[in-house]
């Protein structure tokens, strides 16, 4: 599903009317439709609520007249307020104002002495619709409906807040609070999510929020190559849990090679080891210092483990390259996972730059494989593999280390910081946190929903380096980014339901593991 600004939105819109033949007056009339329709879903029955529906000049407050016109039409008698001259009225929304006008004329509230005495009568109210600006702002808001607008989030406590598109004073454009704003319970958005109802911190004000369709043919948002940001929904990623043939034997699910682990680190090794295996490849071997490979094979029956030369901190020696050693592990395998546990000594960060630049294999680096680059992205080489099969997972401290930049310069820009590193080099970004993010060498950049703060935890960073890799080894046709994708969906929604069954303060990586069966079910049924 795209996620537009409000400028993507207007072009999206008019090409609706222009090309499709679908009129700007249908798509009005379909949004007060959709609000209504989430009115009654939410808060049936809707005839003991005492409705005020807050309207604008533009075609929100259109929408919001919509409303107020089907209410009435079900026998309700919802207050309307126009904060508008109605002689400035203009196209869509001045047809629906003449069309409310014949079940009730809006009340017009000229300005603010109007709005300061009317507001007293306002005082039983149970549910605003707001309707007032929409997608429309830019600018911080001021003077008139400044004050209207804090009256409604401070002088009635005791009333739910519907927000049409986004709530007042709030830009589309962006996660940014650009000033004050209407505080929503939910929010009923058209088309397609805006930047703003995904991003936070204005995400936090949006309330829950659903997309209702309007009309708009799927082929204007898809034959755009300009709208290339995207939310993951669970329809996108449902391929994952495509049945397996009757014939299947392990050899079709990939062999996922893991480089990781060191003394003091084998938790890491392991538990990617059992992601990649959860994530359904056919087998999984991990190779990891001499040292710590005891412990790391009795984490785990499944998977299998080879013994590399090691340094004298228990971290894997830079002569697992001697003899052609790592050569032959890479043989006959579909993904090499590199750096969970691995460890920062010089030489194995010596050794993780010239794997990596060397190997042909997909590649998934993690953690210290990432640190690895810190600061010398300029010796990375991604010549050896086809485009975006490289994936990189850091998180925004991680990638700060690897562009020099300011991790606050991360936060602040991840869209862009993301799909301009991935672009520069011809790999798929996963940078981690709160809405992370994949970026592919497209351009197109996807978000995801799913995940909980419970998964701030030790080692959750390790399962997702193994989902990956294991689903890279069983879906070697499909886009990496798309793939990529799929597993940090999966990743979420496993710590989703953790957190449904444990709260999240208990919640450790292995409670992923052990959900990630009852995710995949659930994926495959279309039941979340």
């Amino acid at each position: 599903m795209k996620i537009l600004t409000a400028s993507e939105m207007q072009r999206i819109d008019r090409l609706t009317t222009e090309r499709f033949a679908v009129p700007s007056l249908t798509l009005m009339e379909n949004a007060g439709r959709g609000v209504v329709e989430s009115l009654t879903t939410r808060l049936a029955p809707l005839e003991p609520h005492r409705v005020v529906i807050l309207c604008g000049k533009g075609n929100n407050g259109g929408d919001g007249m919509v409303v107020a016109r089907l209410l009435r039409d079900q026998g309700l008698k919802p207050r309307v307020l126009l904060f508008a001259d109605a002689e400035g009225l203009r196209g869509d929304a001045a047809v629906n104002y003449q069309r409310l006008r014949a079940s009730g004329q809006p009340e017009v509230v000229e300005g603010l002495e109007t709005w300061r005495t009317l507001k007293a009568s306002l005082q039983n109210t149970t549910l605003f619709v707001d309707a007032l600006l929409g997608t429309g702002l830019a600018k911080p808001l001021e003077g008139f409906l400044l004050e209207v607008v804090r009256d409604i989030n401070k002088e009635f406590p005791a009333a739910r807040v519907l927000a049409v598109d986004l709530p007042s004073g709030i830009s589309a454009d962006t996660g940014k609070l650009i000033g004050e704003n209407v505080r929503a319970d939910f929010s009923v958005t058209f088309t397609a999510p805006k930047v703003a109802h995904v991003f936070p911190p204005a995400c936090e004000q949006v309330g829950e929020w659903v997309v209702k369709q309007i009309g708009t043919p799927s082929e204007a948002l898809e034959s755009d190559p300009g709208l290339s940001l995207n939310y993951a929904c669970q329809q996108d990623v449902a391929w994952i849990g495509q049945p397996r043939r009757m014939t299947a034997h392990k050899g079709n699910y990939g062999h996922v090679l893991i480089l990781a682990g060191s003394i003091g680190k084998t938790g890491a090794a392991a538990m990617t080891a059992r992601a990649a295996l959860r994530a359904g490849a056919g087998l999984v071997t991990v190779a990891t210092a001499k040292s710590a490979l005891p412990i790391v094979a009795a984490l785990g029956m499944e998977f299998m483990t080879e013994a590399l030369p090691e340094t004298e901190e228990g971290t894997i020696s830079l002569r697992a390259l001697d003899y052609g050693r790592l050569d032959k592990l890479l043989a006959g395998k579909s993904v090499l996972a590199v750096g969970p546990g691995v460890g920062s000594h010089p030489e194995t960060a010596e050794l993780v730059r010239t794997l990596v630049n060397t190997c042909s294999l997909p590649l998934v680096l993690d953690a210290d494989g990432l640190n690895a680059f810190a600061g010398t992205m300029n010796s990375f080489r991604n010549d050896t593999r086809p485009t975006g099969t490289t994936v990189f997972t850091p998180h925004p401290g991680e990638m700060a280390r690897l562009t020099g930049k300011a991790t606050a310069e991360i936060q602040a820009q991840r869209v862009e910081v993301a799909r301009e590193f991935s672009q520069r080099y011809g790999l798929t970004l996963v940078l981690k946190g709160f809405r992370t993010l994949i970026a592919g060498p497209s351009g197109q950049v996807w978000v995801n929903p799913t995940g909980n703060p419970g998964m701030a935890t030790g080692g959750t960073g390790d399962v997702l380096t193994g989902l990956i890799a294991g689903l890279l080894a069983q879906f070697s046709t499909r886009v990496p980014s798309e793939v990529a994708t799929a597993a940090v969906y999966l990743h979420g929604l496993a710590g989703d339901l953790a957190a449904a069954d444990l709260g999240q303060p208990s919640m450790l990586a292995g409670d992923l593991l052990e959900r990630v069966p009852r995710a995949y079910q659930l994926l495959a049924e279309g039941n979340l």
